[in-house]
């Protein structure tokens, strides 16, 4: 039997990643977020939900670009720390011993050893309550090529994402694939 529970935006797991951002001056920046997904395929448009409190808010908002970095299971801990710490306390590139590499699109740096990134600019801003929601259109995507399958995609068993159940405050690791889209023959 069902029972009703209080309303919320129970969607789970959802995926863990870290944005790193940018402004004229102020030091990068990198903060965790897991309000973050796709919203059109053609142009490529994401989202990322930030709080207007948070530093990278600010820097997402005056710089008008960001970086998607999606870490692997091994960066557990710097994907924990790059949310509970603030970059207005702490450089996090140096106190996780992260590289900023340049991009190629965006001024944003990319997190070095996050295995993919997609360089962003921001398209669309809207305010929705505790969260903005920042539409970017991916202008980049670079991915390391011990991640990527003999087509060139990513190779999710290799890259092994994060992902996070916000009701459970917990981080998990992706699966086995237990189908591919149109297994059931009903895609012509």
């Amino acid at each position: 039997m069902k029972k009703l529970i209080k309303k919320g935006s129970l969607l789970f797991p959802t995926p863990a990643v870290m944005v790193s951002c940018a402004c004229e001056g102020s030091a990068p920046n990198i903060i965790t977020i897991a309000w973050v997904g796709v919203v059109c395929s053609e142009p490529p448009v994401v989202s990322v939900s930030i709080r207007p409190g948070r530093h990278s808010h600010g820097l997402v908002r005056k710089s008008g670009e960001f970086v998607i970095n999606i870490p692997c299971r091994d960066q557990l801990r710097a994907l924990d720390y790059c949310g509970v710490a603030s970059g207005r306390d702490v450089d996090k590139f140096r106190e996780l011993g992260l590289t900023p590499a340049r991009g190629s699109q965006v001024a944003a740096p990319l997190i070095g050893e996050c295995p993919v990134n997609l360089e962003c600019r921001v398209i669309d801003v809207r305010s929705l309550g505790t969260h903005d929601l920042f539409l970017g259109e991916v202008v980049a995507v670079h991915m390391d090529e011990e991640v990527m399958d003999a087509r060139g995609s990513v190779d999710i068993a290799r890259l092994r994402p994060i992902g996070y159940c916000p009701q459970a405050s917990q981080y998990w690791s992706l699966g086995e694939a237990i189908g591919t889209y149109g297994f059931t023959g009903g895609k012509k």
